[in-house]
């Protein structure tokens, strides 16, 4: 389905980072890092014919940088050529670094894929009870890592795990594509994912994390195959990427309920700019998972096509946390579902330990400069009873129906908000006037 769009995407990323000098951006919060120690997977035996199952070459360079202890780290090259390869863990001051035509490709036999422990935010796996599969590319506990190259792919091969999904014959949840866990400053570059067996990037409990100039692929009817998922993660920068997928392209979380709360971690400090896509699900979404809470989100400059939903905050009653400071400004929308969400009855539970009374927070919440076409419905806001959403602002937002068919209008309840220049006209809700809090910051 998207494979005619490759070379699309590669000129519009390319072109993007032509100009990355005129660009405003976040990705100084780490710094792009010059390895002058470089060693080859061939070194180390590593074939690329697409057939040869190169695990073992590249744990053995894996290590070698481990214990070079080389100041500055070391580069592990991956030159063209397909690399099948088992899942492999990173470690810290090294760079992986895909060629032009390089492929680094997931092997497909799950009886061996190795198991983690559950997160401690979520306390099971988050589709199937217990452990889960550790992901193809980890690393855990690290700091100064980047993956990086000349558009080089990343393949997860994730059909097999989406038909074990779809045949309910899945014994644990699916693995990640790549998976950063309480590290710090990452970087993730020009780089293609696709076919992830379930959410592309995950970092979790981390922080300074830069995801730029990616582009992530999946069908469309691929399960959970998320873009970009911070989870109970700080100073995280997503810019300049292209994502087709088959589940939310970007997704903020922070623990799930009762388990959430308790680990208590939150996501905070996340900027997203110059992002285009399309999804059956949404383009930014938070939550549902935000139990460790989720603030000051920055979304700006986004393309969306073909969507479900453009932007969507969602969250339940038992989740606890809140949603707050978000702002989202200069969104494009194209063919969706609905325009706007934002709902506080999305999402299951981890188990039947919830506290009902555990209620969300969601607030002050920000939009501006949303232009829409061929949407279905401009907004839906649902709060929760006994705990309104408030100070939901909206300025300058056109959202457009179908040209002659009949669209649904705003619907809302337990919510607060203003609004101004929005059409068509919101829920009564929504239309107080704007006060001294609403649009403070960009």
């Amino acid at each position: 389905m998207y494979k005619n769009t490759l070379p699309i995407i590669i000129l519009f990323l390319t072109a993007i980072s032509a100009g990355a000098d005129d660009l405003v951006t976040c990705s100084e919060i780490v710094p792009m890092r010059n390895r002058y120690d470089k060693i080859s997977i061939t070194d180390f035996g590593g074939v690329g014919d697409g057939k040869t199952v190169n695990t073992k070459a590249f744990r053995e360079a894996i290590y070698r940088i481990e214990h070079l202890g080389r100041i500055g780290g070391a580069l592990l090259y991956i030159p063209p050529g397909v690399y099948l390869t088992d899942r492999f863990n990173l470690t810290s001051h090294m760079t992986l670094y895909l060629a032009s035509g390089a492929v680094i490709k997931a092997t497909q036999d799950t009886s061996t894929w190795p198991l983690a422990d559950p997160l401690p935010s979520y306390g099971r796996g988050r589709e199937r009870e217990g452990g889960r599969y550790m992901s193809f590319i980890l690393g855990d506990g690290v700091q100064d890592v980047i993956i990086t190259g000349e558009n080089g792919t990343v393949d997860g091969q994730g059909d097999i795990w989406w038909n074990l999904w779809r045949k309910r014959t899945l014994q644990y949840t699916r693995p990640h594509l790549i998976e950063f866990m309480n590290s710090k400053d990452i970087i993730i570059s020009n780089v293609i994912l696709k076919n992830s067996p379930f959410w592309n990037v995950h970092p979790v409990y981390c922080s300074n994390v830069v995801v730029r100039y990616v582009t992530i692929l999946a069908p469309a009817d691929s399960p959970n195959t998320d873009g970009v998922d911070p989870d109970s993660s700080s100073n995280v920068c997503i810019e300049d990427m292209y994502i087709s997928n088959g589940d939310d392209m970007i997704a903020i979380k922070s623990g799930w309920d009762e388990y959430g709360l308790a680990f208590g971690r939150r996501s905070s400090d996340i900027t997203i700019r110059r992002i285009t896509g399309s999804s059956p699900f949404a383009g930014i979404a938070i939550g549902s998972e935000m139990s460790g809470g989720v603030e000051n989100v920055l979304a700006e400059h986004i393309n969306l096509f073909n969507m479900g939903v453009g932007i969507h905050l969602k969250t339940n009653v038992g989740r606890g946390g809140y949603i707050r400071n978000i702002t989202l400004s200069n969104v494009y929308i194209e063919n969706a579902r609905k325009g706007i969400k934002i709902a506080g009855d999305v999402g299951d539970h981890p188990d039947d330990k919830f506290d009902p009374k555990a209620l969300p927070v969601i607030r002050d919440i920000k939009m501006k400069n949303i232009w829409g076409e061929k949407i279905l419905q401009p907004g839906l806001v649902k709060g929760i009873k006994n705990a309104p959403f408030i100070n939901i602002c909206l300025s300058d937002i056109n959202l457009y129906g179908p040209f002659k068919a009949r669209t649904r209008p705003w619907e809302c309840s337990d919510v607060k908000g203003s609004s101004l220049k929005v059409s068509p006209w919101p829920c009564s809700e929504l239309i107080g006037s704007l006060d001294g809090t609403c649009f403070t910051h960009t």
